[in-house]
């Protein structure tokens, strides 16, 4: 057991760098669940346009996250060395590969955002009007946001690196300060309160906007007023080149990671295609079932940041038993933890969708893609720490066939078999496709247990 549990000195340290994460993340979920509500009592179909808009800005999300996570590697191993130039460059690279992808996503969505968007309206479960209206909604939403991938793409850039560097606390606060703008806003946006014009999904995407501004102008103020102690921004715009060998390194370790993420949040997007095909109470329900779920699944997403932060600065100073042992503590606590959550969260399931105005049999569906997300939560947790261990490691190509290639070649085909040749309820269809993880966790266990991701990849830098 003491393989498995550390003591008061390891958690001390482990919720220092993990509960800022999941105040963060909790705080955003616990808002975007409100904005939720708001744009909820507004109607279903500005929900389910809402949705469908948010599924595809989820995929360039990702490929975002995907693409700073190569250099991610590489910065925190960089830290844990003590080498404040090798933070440096992997910014400067973050700065480079962050802008091509953002401005790639707002072409792509500029350019084909209608065809995308009518791939998850169908009429079943719903009428001609109801799916107009749903388009309408969806258009004006993404007019919007696609403003906000901008100033999203800089704070991420900013915020993981200062994560990186032992700081959580900065990118906390800025992304408390923002949810606590963006609720305010949409309040007042959505409903037209206090003298301003009421607005609807336009206004909630005016909020969200505002409130990135806020929040990437946070970080980037403490860390360049901060030098002192984030030693990496001295000098950081003194010159954008980033070394030749070092580029092509990050490049080799990260390309499979960020095009990992766009197949995987790309994959995600076709599963919920799959999903909506029993019609647009699936879509609505679905949107409820997320929205309250990613609330609960902080725990276990802030724990893979531990695991990043933690285990890649013990690789980086060449302690590679102890990162090993640290590892197992930290993926025993994240399984452990969610086990409590998914508890919690199936008996709170049937109260979450009476919140929402819209129709019965949307809620009933909500309840249940919830209550097969409690059961799963622990599978989750175990998938999520072991993909992180095998990231942090270095073994991103390992980690590119763990993750997108097992969706595409799984989980994918076996949704739209069912979807497409059988009349199986969207509820079981949902489960069915979740239990294919249990494939991932399998793979993941023999793979971290043997070691392959116990490298130090800065040692030659």
């Amino acid at each position: 057991m003491s393989k498995l549990i550390g003591d008061r000195k390891f958690y001390k340290k482990a919720l220092t760098v993990a509960v800022p994460i999941m105040i963060q993340n909790g705080i955003t979920n616990f808002v975007s669940l409100l904005d939720n509500l708001m744009i909820g009592r507004v109607g279903t179909e500005p929900m389910s346009g809402v949705a469908i808009v948010n599924q595809l800005l989820f995929v360039i999300y990702l490929g975002i996250f995907g693409a700073l996570a190569g250099p991610g590697i590489y910065g925190a191993q960089f830290y844990g060395k003590g080498d404040h130039e090798g933070v440096r460059n992997t910014f400067r690279y973050k700065i480079y590969i962050t802008g091509f992808v953002v401005l790639l996503g707002i072409a792509v969505l500029f350019r084909f955002g209608d065809p995308l968007m009518k791939l998850y309206l169908h009429e079943e479960g719903g009428t001609l009007q109801s799916v107009d209206a749903v388009l309408r909604y969806g258009r004006e939403y993404m007019a919007v946001m696609l403003i906000g991938l901008i100033p999203f793409g800089i704070e991420e850039v900013y915020a993981g690196t200062l994560r990186e560097c032992g700081e959580t606390r900065v990118p906390m606060v800025a992304g408390l300060t923002a949810v606590f703008v963006n609720l305010c806003l949409n309040y007042i946006l959505i409903f037209g309160k206090f003298g301003a014009p009421e607005l609807g999904v336009t206004g909630a995407a005016v909020a969200t906007v505002i409130s990135r501004v806020v929040q990437a102008a946070i970080v980037i103020l403490w860390t360049h007023r901060n030098t002192v102690r984030m030693k990496f921004a001295e000098g950081l715009y003194k010159t954008m080149l980033v070394p030749k060998r070092l580029f092509g390194k990050i490049t080799v370790k990260g390309l499979p990671l960020m095009v990992n993420e766009l197949l995987w949040s790309a994959g995600m997007a076709f599963l919920n295609q799959c999903y909506s095909q029993r019609g647009l109470d699936a879509v609505a329900g679905l949107n409820i079932s997320s929205t309250v779920t990613n609330l609960f699944n902080v725990v276990f997403i802030a724990m893979g940041s531990a695991i990043a932060i933690m285990v890649g600065q013990l690789l980086g100073a060449g302690k590679l038993e102890e990162a090993r042992d640290t590892d197992t503590k930290l993926i025993t606590f994240s399984v452990m933890s969610c086990l409590v959550l998914g508890g919690l969260l199936y008996l709170l399931a049937p109260l979450f969708p009476e919140l929402y105005k819209t129709e019965e049999s949307v809620k009933t569906l909500a309840k249940g893609f919830m209550q097969v997300g409690a059961v799963c939560m622990p599978i989750y947790a175990f998938m999520h720490a072991t993909y992180f261990t095998l990231r942090t490691g270095g073994k991103t190509l390992v980690t590119f066939c763990f993750d997108s290639v097992f969706l595409m070649v799984v989980s994918i085909p076996f949704a739209y078999v069912l979807s497409k040749y059988t009349d199986i309820p969207v509820l079981m269809l949902y489960l069915a496709v979740q239990a294919t993880d249990l494939i991932k966790c399998i793979i993941g266990f023999i793979l971290v247990k043997k070691g392959v991701w116990l490298q130090n990849l800065v040692r030659e830098e």
